[in-house]
């Protein structure tokens, strides 16, 4: 997860300030770790220290600080962007776990497509640099509840 310091760093790269808005945003996104948050739920958690932040704001913060890839945009299905904080630009992504009864989204971060990348490399010469993976299923919460229909 990127320190403070270095998301300051890149918005002054990008020759943007720091406004107090913005700022609450990031600390949002830093205190919510693991979390895939759509500009809806990250306006409703802005509003409880700045009431007066328009919805439009908080859109134009996050598409800000996407394009300085200090966050990520995230799309599940399900009809909005999600987004959460980038991690080190070296290392490949997480991948997500997408229950499709109750939307809940949980991380996982064994990489288990190292050996295809290997092959790729090897047999293609082609390198991968990045990919994003997502499993769509039934969560172990949901599968709980006994609906049969999702066995």
């Amino acid at each position: 997860m990127p320190q403070l310091s270095s998301v300051y760093r890149k918005l002054e790269e990008g020759a943007k300030r720091l406004t107090p808005q913005r700022e609450l945003i990031i600390k949002i996104f830093l205190n919510h770790p693991g979390e895939h948050l759509s500009a809806e739920e990250v306006h409703r958690l802005v509003r409880q220290e700045f009431q007066d932040i328009g919805l439009a704001t908080v859109y134009r913060t996050l598409e800000l600080l996407t394009g300085l890839e200090i966050l990520e945009r995230i799309n599940f299905n399900d009809g909005r962007a999600r987004y959460e904080m980038k991690v080190r630009e070296e290392t490949h992504r997480h991948h997500h776990l997408v229950c499709l009864r109750c939307g809940r989204v949980e991380e996982f971060q064994e990489d288990l497509l190292d050996p295809l990348e290997d092959r790729l490399l090897q047999e293609r010469g082609f390198r991968v640099m990045d990919h994003e993976l997502k499993f769509y299923g039934i969560c172990a919460h949901c599968r709980r509840q006994g609906k049969k229909e999702w066995e």
